[in-house]
């Protein structure tokens, strides 16, 4: 996943003129790498045994290891990292490591 899921072939002409699309997706892209850097960070501080290499984006955070506390602990940690203020519950339906990467980055930059 790219986490970028808008005006992929760089057309641009949005509502913000030619280029527009192109600063979105740039920000789009620092925002998705800092909620992935906060998040490793995270999970390597509370699962310090695991291996980094074993943080990929198809595996849910139970899949390296993490009970329901520790679930709870990584997401509160890289909300407060990132600056977000969200409820637990809307996180309950992210499916994986991605879809959490993505659902952090999109409030980060909104």
């Amino acid at each position: 996943m790219t986490g970028v899921e808008h005006d992929v072939d760089g057309a641009g002409g949005a509502a913000g003129g030619p280029g527009a699309d192109g600063a979105r997706r740039t920000t789009d892209a620092a925002a998705r790498a800092r909620a992935e850097q906060a998040l490793r960070e995270v999970i390597r501080g509370i699962l310090p045994a695991l291996p980094p290499e074993e943080i990929t984006g198809d595996k849910h955070l139970r899949d390296l290891g993490a009970d329901s506390v520790d679930r709870v602990e990584i997401i509160l940690g890289v909300t407060r990292r990132l600056g977000i203020d969200e409820p637990m519950s809307n996180f309950s339906a992210v499916p994986d490591i991605d879809g959490l990467i993505d659902h952090l980055s999109r409030r980060r930059s909104a």
